[in-house]
């Protein structure tokens, strides 16, 4: 018998308008449920199997306090529970791919006012860097389109570094970078932190199916590219049923074996924005405890359940994190997994923030604090000294975020979002920014995209 665990709202995926939603468990599994008066009744899955979504995270849903516009007016109401952990800034919507997976629309402005050609100048980004700085947001991405298609990257990398942004992250499909490494240096010497790349799989028949075509000689690359700069990686792959999901445990090994250049592996279930021929069917989703159980299965059990905790400065059903450290004869979790996220409030907010920024960051070589002497060339990992020095060289996370679409968006959740998209002065949860209705209206604009996507993290 289903049985309803929570009352919530969400968004009707063909009109938008907001609707009473319910959170209904059958089985293991669990549905987000709405009914429209004029489109219809909609049920998606959004949990299936273990861990129990009720034990997870040991969360309290807050009392009502949604703004009546959200999501179609928002920015951060007083209704929003989280500050902003990474302030996205999009400086172009032009790419180098057309991939038929992909969140960003064609021809979309970025960031708003002072573009030429469609793009916002250096000189209103480096304004826009400042008004982020201002307000204490230091951690920023810049995201696209591709930011690469634009030859003056360095120069929006240096002014985000004067207007001083602390941890400037790079949104990319790597490909420039691998080609290009006076480009690749210049970003670096510019001030860029580390490369959050988009990394589908380890088999050209995934790039060809995602993105178009075959791209695994690009993506590695990319990596040496930014190896031999001494720039850290994340690989963020789109993890699309029937496509690439048997590569999970693949993309893991890839990345231990790749480290200390590849920081760690962000994986981003598929979710569905834009166009597309008919609406996405539970089949069609993987839902984060088979992400879960795919990685512990896939990995040979190296990677265990039992090592990740859920988001700390995001709704715990918004994704997971584990921490882990690279040693010569295998991988470690660093902690047990904590199920009680903590709270974010303004200390925690920040320290969040700069573990992050710390973790993909690779650091300059350099021995453990207080010891000037150089490692040896066998490392006593007894050694507490020469251990954390190793977490610091070597540190890795598997994190993974599940992005929401108009079928499976929860403003409970939407309240809880720490990364934000700068546009027209506001600041806008990630996954409010992007909605689409099925026919590609956005929530923001209320305009159609202009092409037939399905989309998810580019």
């Amino acid at each position: 018998m289903p049985q309803l665990l929570q009352r919530t709202s969400s968004v009707c995926p063909v009109c938008l308008k907001r609707l009473p939603a319910g959170i209904v468990k059958a089985g293991e599994d669990c549905f987000l449920e709405k009914q429209c008066p004029e489109h219809g009744r909609f049920s998606t899955v959004i949990w299936r199997g273990a861990p129990d979504l009720e034990a997870w995270g040991e969360y309290t849903p807050p009392g009502d306090g949604a703004s009546p516009g959200c999501p179609g007016a928002c920015g951060l109401c007083s209704g929003h529970l989280r500050q902003t952990c990474c302030a996205l800034v999009e400086v172009t919507s032009r790419c180098n791919l057309a991939c038929p997976v992909c969140f960003a629309s064609a021809g979309s402005a970025a960031a708003g006012g002072g573009e030429t050609h469609g793009e916002p100048s250096v000189g209103h980004l480096y304004d826009v860097f400042r008004q982020l700085v201002a307000q204490d947001n230091t951690f920023v991405q810049l995201s696209g389109g591709e930011p690469t298609v634009r030859d003056d990257l360095p120069e929006i990398v240096a002014a985000a570094k004067r207007a001083g942004c602390v941890t400037i992250q790079l949104n990319s499909n790597g490909i420039r970078l691998g080609r290009d490494a006076g480009y690749a240096k210049a970003l670096k010497d510019a001030g860029l932190s580390f490369v959050f790349m988009q990394f589908d799989g380890t088999e050209d028949a995934i790039y060809t199916k995602l993105r178009g075509q075959p791209l695994l000689a690009r993506k590695l690359a990319a990596i040496e590219a930014c190896g031999e700069l001494n720039l850290g990686v994340t690989l963020v792959p789109t993890v699309v049923p029937g496509i690439n999901d048997h590569g999970i445990g693949a993309i893991v090994a890839f990345g231990l074996a790749h480290s200390p250049v590849v920081r760690g592996i962000h994986f981003q279930p598929v979710s569905y924005f834009g166009r597309y021929p008919t609406p996405p069917e539970d089949l069609d989703r993987i839902t984060l405890p088979e992400l879960l159980a795919a990685i512990e299965t896939q990995s040979g059990g190296r990677i265990r359940t039992g090592d990740f905790a859920p988001s700390r400065c995001d709704h715990p059903r918004c994704g997971f994190h584990g921490d882990f450290v690279v040693l010569p004869d295998g991988v470690r979790p660093l902690a047990s997994a904590r199920r009680k996220p903590a709270c974010c409030d303004a200390a925690a907010h920040l320290k969040n923030r700069n573990f992050v920024a710390r973790r993909w960051t690779r650091p300059e070589a350099q021995p453990p604090p207080g010891d000037s002497r150089p490692l040896p060339a066998v490392a006593d990992y007894q050694d507490m000294g020469t251990f954390l020095h190793r977490v610091r060289s070597h540190g890795f996370t598997i994190t993974a975020m599940a992005f929401q679409d108009a079928y499976t968006l929860d403003l409970e959740r939407l309240r809880n979002c720490s990364l934000h998209v700068y546009r027209d002065g506001r600041m806008i949860p990630f996954c409010a920014h992007y909605l689409t209705s099925c026919d590609g209206k956005q929530a923001q604009t209320w305009t159609h995209a202009s092409d037939e996507r399905i989309a998810s993290i580019s």
